[in-house]
């Protein structure tokens, strides 16, 4: 398995080829003529000609330890990984010391699936190396080393160490969750296993099915934990999240509020007070809401999303002041929501700030389409586990031609 970018990481290895023609004169010009060959076909990636001529030049010259290690350059490059560790072993062995000849043997190691012998040059290299694209391309095969090895606690390890040093690289990421993945996997399995009936089964089916969008099974598998453990922390919330999101409306909301109502009275979890607060704002019970919404802020001033609920409640009550430091806090915690741009433009006009209002609606807007671009995307991918129902523009607050919202135009 060849990484992306393995290519540029690799291709400053070596390169500086220190090598003295043999002193007698035909092979010396040979040789001369096989180096300049060489390295003029590496320079112009032809890889084909770049082997045969530094073949001719080790069997010339054996002795250089440099010509064996550009030599396993480029098999590697060539994906000869056979060849490559043949000629840098016979590198080494002239040259211990041969600057990062060991990183690409153990490299071309790993490619072979010899994890045992590839894992003292990848971990060296992973932790000691100065060259950033370098240390990304061994921690990339020290991973896949841990993972055939069955290491799993070292590669959860390095993994999340990949992650903190390359926090927006794209084959980290899907490492990442390809990684953890496999581990939930595993886990529910054996959890299937050892206890099919137990509620931690159930509980993961469920959510496995709500994920997935398949609310009315998702309901089936969280009411057969209930039975089980009534009083179970967390199932009335995903219960009622489910209820909600199957019928895709406030509309019939008794179900889903009498199981968030039940989660609450269990732990007092800020999460289904701001459930039950998002459930009376949409029923236009302006008063219950700011007091479920106060109570979810209360312990978690960033709850976001509460935040903006308890904005738009005061809103709703016409007291556009008392909403505004909720906006604020909701907008310090994530500026890039654009319900909190266009909410608080809403009370920037209702305050007569109409310079404010327009900077805010202008925001809205600036963010608005990135978020479709967004979601045009992530209609593609896979269904994840919502924990809490996000805040949207309601549906008289749709865009309807000139980019504003009908009550701002």
């Amino acid at each position: 398995m060849r990484f992306p970018g393995a290519a540029v990481a690799l291709s400053t290895l070596l390169c500086g080829t220190v090598w003295a023609a043999p002193q007698t004169g035909d092979t010396a010009r040979d040789a001369q003529r096989y180096f300049e060959e060489g390295e003029k076909a590496i320079s112009e990636n032809r890889l084909d000609a770049a082997s045969q001529a530094y073949e001719k030049l080790a069997h010339i010259d054996p002795a250089v330890p440099e010509v064996h290690a550009k030599l396993g350059l480029i098999y590697y490059m060539q994906n000869r990984f056979s060849d490559a560790v043949q000629q840098l072993r016979t590198a080494l062995q002239q040259k211990a010391a041969l600057p990062e000849a060991g990183t690409l043997l153990a490299i071309c190691y790993a490619e072979l699936s010899r994890y045992s012998e590839a894992l003292p040059g990848l971990e060296k290299a992973f932790r000691h190396s100065s060259d950033t694209k370098l240390r990304r391309l061994a921690g990339l095969q020290l991973l896949r080393s841990y993972t055939g090895l069955r290491q799993r606690d070292k590669a959860v390890q390095l993994i999340l160490e990949l992650s903190n040093s390359y926090p927006d690289d794209p084959e980290i990421l899907f490492d990442m969750g390809h990684l953890f993945g496999d581990l939930a996997y595993s886990s529910m399995k054996r959890l299937a296993a050892a206890a099919p009936v137990a509620v931690w089964v159930l509980e993961a089916s469920g959510e496995k099915y709500e994920a997935q969008g398949s609310y009315d099974a998702a309901i089936v598998q969280y009411r057969k934990v209930i039975e089980l453990e009534p009083a179970r922390a967390g199932i009335h919330f995903r219960l009622g999240h489910a209820l909600l999101a199957r019928t895709g409306a406030y509309d019939h909301y008794e179900d889903a509020l009498a199981e968030f109502q039940k989660e609450y009275d269990l732990s007092h979890a800020p999460s289904a007070a701001y459930e039950i607060g998002e459930i009376y704002r949409k029923k236009g019970q302006s008063e219950k809401a700011c007091q479920y919404f106060a109570i979810a802020v209360k312990d978690q001033p960033d709850f976001e999303e509460a935040q903006v609920g308890l904005a738009r409640a005061l809103l709703q009550l016409a007291q556009p002041a008392q909403a505004l430091p909720h906006l604020q806090q909701a907008l310090r915690v994530n500026p890039e929501n654009e319900v909190s741009h266009y909410q608080l433009s809403r009370v920037y006009g209702a305050l007569g700030n109409s310079t404010a209002q327009t900077r805010e609606l202008r925001e809205f807007q600036r963010l608005r389409q990135i978020k479709q671009a967004q979601q045009t995307l992530l209609s593609q991918g896979q269904f994840q586990l919502s924990e809490v129902s996000h805040q949207t523009l309601d549906s008289n607050q749709t865009n309807t031609g000139n980019g504003a919202p009908p009550e701002l135009r």
